[in-house]
């Protein structure tokens, strides 16, 4: 079961103006795939708050994987890529790409997201937008290869599995 932090950046709902409504969202679709949201929090678009939530998570709460929604456009206070690019140790442009690439399908303004996935530690960082549509119809582009990558990232020996040519394509 893999263990999930939900982070949403917003403004307005860290004020208590605007209800979050994508944090909501994705702890269901978590929920759907039986895996447990273990954190969720609210911050401002304020970089170092982001940051100081991504690195304790990441380094003291055994956390699988950290979703952020918001805060990733063009907007002047849309800083959650630069808060995760502080914080990751290594990119997972793939995944984003993934998401780029499916969302186009849905609408152009996916051309004006600037999420960042990345690794810190063992636990994989992904930026998802702030709407509610936008943010599962992202996490679902993404949610097939998750299991995988955690168990590599983690390094657990049954990551390899599959990943070897069959005997029939080894060159001698």
């Amino acid at each position: 079961m893999l263990r999930v932090g939900i982070l949403t950046v917003s403004d307005r709902s860290a004020q208590g103006i605007r209800a979050d409504a994508s944090g909501p969202v994705l702890k269901e679709a978590i929920q759907a795939q039986n895996w447990m949201v273990t954190h969720q929090l609210v911050v401002p678009d304020e970089t170092a708050e982001i940051m100081n939530a991504l690195i304790r998570w990441c380094d003291s709460e055994n956390i699988d994987i950290i979703l952020t929604t918001g805060g990733t456009g063009f907007a002047p206070r849309d800083v959650t890529p630069e808060a995760t690019r502080a914080v990751i140790e290594r990119l997972a442009p793939g995944l984003t790409e993934a998401m780029l690439i499916e969302s186009l399908k849905i609408t152009p303004h996916a051309m004006l997201s600037r999420a960042v996935a990345g690794i810190r530690g063992t636990t994989l960082i992904i930026n998802l937008p702030g709407s509610p549509k936008a943010a599962i119809e992202n996490f679902q582009i993404v949610l097939p290869v998750l299991p995988h990558a955690i168990d590599l990232i983690q390094n657990k020996s049954s990551a390899e599995t599959g990943h070897h040519l069959s005997p029939s394509k080894k060159q001698g």
